[in-house]
């Protein structure tokens, strides 16, 4: 199957054109604020471009940040702007006729910047200890419509956590289903060249990630895809098809549950690109200058990372108040009085 993705971008699509659908590709997320980095870059990057989503977070300056599968690198052109002459990018991706284009054009982007952080690696996203990159050495990984493209998820996910600083995280974009798929289907080359395939059914995603120390995963936004090749779609049936964007952060305190205790937090408004309300994921926009509760998890996703100073924080973890409201979780007891509740066996 890797053979088969290597030819499909590498040799068969010309530019995203090509592509029978439309799962790889959403210039329409591309908030306001990146659009003028995305207008620096060199038209046959962004010709040779096969995303999905956004995978450009907040507070990249001087970040050490790693794209996997970095495609033609457009993104890492993106992320070097904010990451800025203190920080580093470093894009990796399996395919040469996609790298060579990255490389092309060092130099052009070199000179647009004004500085040069961008390199690139010939590897495998699920073989990144071969790569020589250092244990907890950086602050962000990104990842546009590739992880779905994996045929070993588990091992991208556990080297991504082995490769982050403790408090960085993992926001990536992909293509998800509501459904485990049929071998006939993820074994179907064009399917699987076009993020459907290899697409996890959600479920099976977030078990994955917690099972690889990424306890709490965050959904920051997320759409439905319309499969509209009819050749595709007849083979799909009725299984359906979204395109997520996610963020896990590497933190060891992390609970397997929204735990309340009684904590909040007020956003600043000091983050340029967010004066009024951040959007930390899709069940958190946090209003600039209000008290805003949190659960234990929340409060260190922005106390123990690279958030903290643009927060104010109110508590503490001395008193535990239950699974925090709202978050999925109940108390799954009858509340009962020993009067009212009927004869038991015990």
């Amino acid at each position: 199957m890797l053979e088969s993705v290597q030819n499909y971008y590498g040799k068969i699509l010309e530019s995203s054109s090509d592509l029978k659908t439309s799962a790889c590709c959403d210039i329409s997320s591309m908030p306001d604020w990146l659009k003028p980095l995305l207008a620096k870059i060199h038209p046959e990057v962004t010709e040779k471009y096969y995303g999905c989503g956004l995978v450009a977070p907040h507070l990249l300056k001087g970040c050490n940040i790693l794209d996997l599968g970095s495609g033609s690198g457009r993104d890492c052109y993106v992320l070097a702007q904010l990451a800025g002459a203190e920080g580093e990018v470093i894009g990796v991706d399996m395919t040469p006729e996609q790298l060579d284009v990255a490389n092309r054009h060092l130099g052009y982007h070199a000179e647009q910047f004004g500085f040069a952080n961008v390199s690139f690696k010939q590897g495998y996203i699920e073989q990144l200890d071969e790569l020589g990159l250092p244990d907890n050495y950086f602050d962000i990984i990104v990842s546009n419509c590739v992880i779905n493209l994996s045929p070993d998820k588990d091992a991208v996910l556990r080297e991504a956590y082995r490769l982050l600083k403790p408090g960085g995280e993992l926001y990536f974009s992909d293509i998800y289903a509501d459904r485990r798929l049929p071998d006939a289907v993820r074994n179907d080359e064009v399917i699987y060249g076009e993020c459907l395939g290899g697409a996890l059914y959600w479920n099976d995603f977030e078990n994955l990630a917690r099972r690889h120390g990424f306890l709490d995963p965050r959904l920051v936004e997320d759409r439905p895809l319309e499969i509209t090749d009819p050749a595709i779609a007849a083979k799909l049936g009725t299984a359906r098809f979204f395109s997520a964007t996610y963020r896990l952060f590497k933190l060891d305190a992390l609970e397997p549950a929204c735990e309340d205790y009684g904590q909040a937090v007020i956003y600043k408004g000091s983050i340029a690109d967010a004066p009024h309300q951040l959007l930390l994921d899709k069940h958190h926009l946090i209003e600039t200058g209000r008290i805003f509760p949190v659960c234990g998890n929340t409060w260190r996703m922005l106390q123990d990372t690279r958030f903290a100073e643009h927060f104010d924080f109110i508590g503490n973890f001395d008193r535990h108040y239950g699974i925090f409201p709202g978050c999925g979780g109940a108390l799954p007891y009858t509340e009962t009085t020993p009067s009212e509740a009927p004869g038991a066996c015990c």
